[in-house]
């Protein structure tokens, strides 16, 4: 067997690129896929998505206050904006 065919027959990635097309560069030895879809030692996203919370502008609590506010000041008359 050539080096050309056992490259050919070694097992791949499979998963899909952003073309569509199945990734074609072989696994990362030990784990299902290639170096570039997620087999790299401490790849993906932070536990608990803590990205989300950089600011605390979308958080659940902000987003009541804030809807709150609103509800306060159309109650009250009150006018916001730069026309004042």
């Amino acid at each position: 067997m050539s080096q050309r065919t056992a490259r050919a027959a070694s097992p791949r990635c499979g998963a899909r690129t952003r073309a569509g097309t199945p990734c074609r560069l072989p696994p990362v030895r030990g784990r299902p896929r290639c170096r570039m879809h997620g087999c790299a030692p401490g790849a993906g996203g932070q536990k608990g998505n803590k990205n989300a919370l950089k600011h605390g502008y979308y958080t659940k609590r902000a987003v009541e206050d804030r809807k709150m506010l609103v509800k306060l000041t159309r109650l009250w008359g009150l006018k916001t904006g730069p026309e004042g």
